[in-house]
């Protein structure tokens, strides 16, 4: 890498660099920020803060499956175990999984916790 110094008239000193040795600096700090972002993602994984999801779960939820019926099942959890972990009778989290309820947000919040997701997993 080539580089030459330069003084400004106001004493701030520039390095000058051609344009591939620059475009090769950008390169190398992008490599290393994506570094730095799969070393937060591998602690958070290995920490339990993140999961690794199988495709099948996420074509499920891109076919517009419904959301807890997908996490439940993902979970390995009976509709019963759900409402019962959630706090809730399980003909109405059945209806919420049919469509034919709506629950409020404090019930979903509550769905959520019990499946260790997001609120917006399950209301997207």
């Amino acid at each position: 890498m080539n580089s030459k110094s330069v003084i400004t008239p106001g004493g701030e000193r520039l390095v000058i660099l051609s344009e591939a040795d620059y475009a090769a600096l950008l390169c190398a700090a992008e490599d290393n920020a994506d570094r730095e972002t799969l070393a937060r993602f591998r602690r958070a994984l290995a920490s339990g803060e993140e999961e690794l999801i199988p495709s099948d779960v996420v074509d499920r939820l891109l076919r517009g499956e419904n959301r807890i019926r997908v996490w439940r099942e993902h979970r390995g959890l009976s509709a019963k175990t759900l409402a019962e972990a959630a706090g809730i009778a399980q003909p109405f989290l059945s209806q919420i999984e049919t469509g034919r309820r709506d629950g409020t947000v404090e019930t979903l919040r509550k769905i959520a916790d019990a499946l260790n997701v997001t609120l917006d997993d399950i209301a997207g």
